[in-house]
């Protein structure tokens, strides 16, 4: 069986067999069968990078806070925009008007005064892992002085799995071949196989990368971008096979 009739195979077929360890074998005589459970994945580097825009202020009064976060907002979305983000890719993440109930104890009654409503908002911007540096740069001159967390996706996790299971397989025929000829048997073609519980790695957002920055508003834009390179995303298969013996 090819790796491509493999990987099909185990797209169309995902079949559960709770219960089977990782490299297991079991040989049964009377069906002259050997079963393996085992495990195996696939690696790819990521292609989609999701970054996190967002700026926070503070006012001493809600109104104009509310006015100068709109500013902001605005100008921070035109900077996306100019390094090629589209609104499509531009995804609303929080946004929070409210009493500012952390203040730093040396500062003033006056400093207090100053920042006694804050303003929060972030967004989710969908990108290519060549773009992110641009992206990041651009939001932080612009005034996103709370940005930088990339989550790491592939955009075929599915794909990726089936790579894994179908390297899982091979393991367990090769496994199988090797009890076969301590048996003094032939081995035959594969008569059942099951993907089991596939546990997805640096997936839906388990990698992240974090290059947060923190500044007053506005903060200098950097002298030059940020030097960022995607993560590899690993996909885990473990795959129950039965395999005929002669």
């Amino acid at each position: 069986m090819t790796l491509s009739k493999v990987s099909a195979f185990f797209l169309i077929c995902f079949l559960a067999a709770a219960g089977a360890a990782a490299q297991t074998i079991q040989i049964n005589r009377e069906n002259k069968t050997i079963a393996i459970s085992t495990s195996d994945e696939a690696t790819a580097t990521a292609d989609i990078a999701v970054v996190t825009i967002g700026f926070e202020l503070f006012d001493n009064n809600s109104n104009s806070a509310y006015a100068t976060a709109g500013k902001l907002s605005q100008t921070i979305v035109e900077a996306l925009h100019k390094v090629g983000v589209e609104d499509r890719d531009i995804e609303s993440d929080k946004q929070n008007l409210s009493r500012n109930m952390n203040f730093n104890a040396r500062d003033s009654v006056v400093e207090w005064a100053k920042k006694e409503f804050q303003f929060e908002q972030s967004w989710e911007v969908t990108t290519t892992p060549q773009n992110v540096a641009g992206v990041i740069h651009a939001a932080i001159a612009s005034g996103a002085n709370i940005s930088g967390d990339i989550a790491w996706h592939i955009a075929d996790p599915k794909a990726l799995q089936a790579r894994a299971a179908a390297n899982a397989l091979l393991k367990a025929r090769a496994m199988a071949s090797q009890m076969a000829d301590g048996l003094h048997v032939k081995l035959g073609g594969l008569i059942y196989a099951s993907n089991v519980s596939p546990v997805a790695r640096g997936y839906l957002g388990t990698s992240t990368a974090t290059v947060a920055v923190t500044a007053d508003v506005p903060p200098p834009p950097p002298p030059t971008p940020l030097e960022i390179r995607p993560q590899s995303i690993r996909e885990e298969a473990t795959v129950y096979a039965v395999f005929a013996i002669e």
